[in-house]
């Protein structure tokens, strides 16, 4: 029998997290005669009783292990620590609030036994999501598929399968600080396998991503994948200096053929006042850079477990077990 991990990172559902997981079991109870199954759940330190809910949950079903985060590190921090403690032969990872639905786990799996050994899933978003929201989304993905390194697919979710070998890969030979889990994933090639879903509406509550954090996240993918921005900025200041070059040259020109108007502070200031914002603006490209080299530098740790609830499945014995 081969072990499968269920990954969910989890913040503030109190309210849905015995649903979700009463809804996951269900999904995988039909698989148990070729699978044995685990979960963890990877938490940051929730103001509600996440924790505590978990914590119940763990000491009533031996499957379960809880990670609790010593502080709120985020999303990805949460799908890297389940990644550095997962041992199974391949890691399901889906988000807790809902709408990435367990009952499409069955399908990733059937495309792992075909040979992928990642299995992505691709969001499909309908009428449920904004129209700003699509279209940011969408620009996204488009614009780090041309500018980066990588063909990240347009609405690719952190709801995937990675085979043991992929999670290796990522687990072993990566300390990125800045860690943007969708790219490297991308990134890392192997047999890759594509599944669309429907995101199903949430069981509760409202999203914790923020635009602020959106756009940190677009930013931090960006630049870790891709050079054209600092390219862009070598361009335009090559363009802008070739141009007051042609400029100065017309002006002497019309100087020495006694055509010389006289100058226009306004259209002086406005110049001058451009190429301070694009100065500002190059400042902010090359700082997103150099931040991201700062933190590579520093190399703290990239998160902190402070608890635990619930113990590893032992996985040998628990085979033994079954096949008696």
């Amino acid at each position: 029998m081969k072990h499968v991990q269920v990954l969910c990172p989890v913040f503030r559902e109190d309210e849905v997290i015995l649903e979700f997981h009463a809804r996951l079991r269900a999904a995988l109870e039909p698989l148990r005669d070729r699978y044995l199954f685990s979960f963890i759940y990877a938490m940051d330190p929730s103001p509600d009783r996440t924790e505590e809910v978990l914590q119940g949950l763990s000491e009533r079903d031996p499957e379960v292990q809880v990670l609790v985060m010593s502080r709120r590190f985020g999303h990805q921090a949460a799908l890297i620590a389940g990644i550095e403690v997962c041992d199974c032969d391949a890691l399901v990872m889906l988000d807790s609030d809902g709408q990435h639905p367990p009952e499409l786990i069955p399908t990733l799996l059937a495309q792992w036994e075909s040979g992928a050994q990642i299995v992505q899933t691709l969001r499909k978003d309908g009428g449920e999501t904004g129209l700003l929201k699509r279209s940011a989304s969408a620009a996204f993905y488009r614009i780090i598929s041309r500018i980066g390194s990588i063909e990240l697919q347009g609405g690719a979710a952190d709801y995937r399968l990675l085979d043991r070998e992929v999670v290796t890969v990522l687990r072993e030979q990566f300390g990125e600080r800045n860690f943007f889990l969708r790219g490297l994933v991308a990134w890392v090639g192997y047999r890759v396998a594509f599944v669309e879903f429907e995101p199903r509406k949430r069981m509760s509550g409202t999203s914790n991503y923020r635009a602020s954090i959106l756009i940190n996240f677009a930013i931090q993918g960006i630049s870790s994948f891709s050079k054209v921005p600092l390219r862009l900025c070598t361009i335009t200041g090559l363009v802008i200096a070739a141009g007051s070059v042609l400029a100065a040259t017309l002006m002497v020109g019309s100087y020495l053929m006694g055509t010389a108007t006289a100058p226009g502070w306004a259209s002086l200031l406005a110049f001058v006042a451009f190429l301070g914002g694009v100065q500002l603006f190059f400042m902010g490209v090359f700082g997103e850079y150099l931040g991201q080299v700062f933190d590579e530098v520093k190399a703290r740790p990239r998160y902190l477990i402070s608890r635990r609830h619930g113990e590893a499945v032992p996985v040998a014995a628990r085979k033994k077990e079954l096949q008696q």
